[in-house]
């Protein structure tokens, strides 16, 4: 698979014929809606077996062959060149498709409004063959702990047909925010623990998931050793039942860091007492907050970098965003919220507006501002083809177990043909 940013003049013409594939290729695996008013600096992907590489200043057929993980005898044989042969700038080399090792991929999945819309349950069975686990978002916990369901309509039927497991996820949100006050409750009232574990396991029998996967947030800080407490209380039950258990974790960069969403979320007992862990490597750039990339790659790079000073990495879910923001400026605290856009949304925006779109190195995340018509600036961070990748070659990097999405909905189908070019995907059944 190959990533092609767009440059001036390029059309899709050009680009296809630059990597021997078609234009209707290239328009429906990106799900073009103007294949003919490509954005300068718009990513696309080639869908292609392995990829092409044009040298450039300095490259040598060894330092080309490291990059890849490939011997430079072969890179030769293949391209069918001397392996004492002098490279030209621009000359093109094809690289074959590098072996693939097997990853988990998660994805959550939220009905807003108390249904399933169609839109909703479309974008799930679309995007079910890509996944391991489906996680519904979310069974909330009451104060006696008993559990309101989130409606599942036929998430069981999609996940069954794909191979994919169900995951329970369970949180402290009352009236769409996470609460403090039922956190401490859930973690120091006994009875209030022995119920809510009676229910969920008698939920997960019922319904059908494995795996049992808290996203408690905001939890006191004095509670922690409390929540460790209660996680060791609750791996015993549901471990006996054949249930997994799971943690969604604040994106900590060390055991100090103070805070009230990362006070209580002990990272080294989350990590020997769980079977896995979400990292919510994300938000930094948030609805309420000034521009920034949402999950720059700097930054989720440090929380991996601590994650696994005590964390297997084969219990790791890399947390990923499937969405950007749409800031208006000037950027007011406390002024209006910044809108969520799909990476699919983020390239009309600027083909609509006519400018290009920018890359920042550092963050590895696309950007760009434009005008409105009311006048009003706005700047845009969002996902793209080159941004994603760079999340896959961390995991691949640091021998991570897998990656979490949050969440299902938005468009972005460069993702997922790039996931699977990437990994194998572990399903069950």
């Amino acid at each position: 698979m190959q990533i092609h940013v767009v440059v001036q003049g390029d059309s899709l013409f050009s680009i296809a014929n630059r990597y021997g594939t078609t234009i209707d290729a290239l328009t429906n695996a990106n799900e073009l809606d103007a294949p003919s008013q490509l954005v300068v600096g718009q990513a696309l992907v080639i869908p292609i077996v392995g990829q092409f590489y044009f040298v450039r200043p300095g490259d040598t057929l060894f330092s080309i062959a490291q990059r890849f993980g490939i011997s430079y005898q072969e890179l030769a044989r293949i391209n069918n060149i001397s392996v004492n042969a002098t490279l030209q700038t621009g000359f093109r080399l094809y690289i074959p498709q590098q072996p693939k090792r097997d990853i988990l991929v998660n994805a959550y999945v939220e009905p807003t409004g108390g249904t399933v819309s169609q839109t909703l349950e479309n974008a799930t069975r679309d995007t079910a063959p890509y996944l391991s686990y489906l996680a519904p978002f979310s069974y909330q916990v009451n104060r006696d702990g008993s559990l309101t369901a989130p409606p599942l309509n036929n998430f069981k039927e999609i996940a069954d047909a794909n191979n994919a497991n169900l995951m329970l996820v369970v949180t402290t949100l009352e009236e769409g925010a996470f609460s403090t006050e039922l956190g401490h409750i859930i973690l120091t009232v006994q009875a209030v623990q022995n119920k809510l574990l009676d229910n969920i396991i008698n939920t997960a029998q019922q319904v059908g998931f494995t795996d049992v996967h808290f996203d408690f947030e905001y939890l006191p800080p004095e509670d922690r050793d409390a929540y460790n407490t209660f996680l060791r209380k609750a791996k015993d039950r549901l471990s006996q039942e054949g249930l997994l258990l799971s943690t969604a974790l604040a994106p900590k960069v060390s055991a100090e860091q103070q805070g009230g969403l990362y006070g209580a979320h002990d990272y080294r007992a989350h990590g020997e007492i769980v079977d896995l862990v979400v990292l919510m490597t994300y938000e930094w750039g948030y609805s309420g907050g000034p521009p920034m990339a949402v999950s720059p790659i700097d930054q989720v790079r440090r929380v991996v970098d601590y994650a696994l000073t005590v964390i297997p990495a084969n219990k790791i879910l890399l947390g990923q965003n499937l969405y950007g923001y749409d800031w208006t400026l000037p950027f007011v605290q406390g002024g209006p919220l910044a809108k969520a856009v799909s990476p699919q949304q983020a390239i009309t925006l600027a083909r609509e507006h006519n400018v290009a779109i920018q890359y920042d190195i550092t963050a590895q995340a696309p950007f760009f501002r434009y005008r409105d018509a009311q006048g009003k600036d706005h700047e845009v961070w969002f996902e793209d083809a080159r941004s994603i990748q760079a999340k896959f070659d961390l995991i691949k990097e640091k021998s991570l177990r897998g990656i979490s999405y949050w969440k299902l909905g938005l468009s972005f189908p460069q993702n997922w043909l790039l996931l699977r070019d990437n990994f194998n995907i572990v399903k069950f059944g």
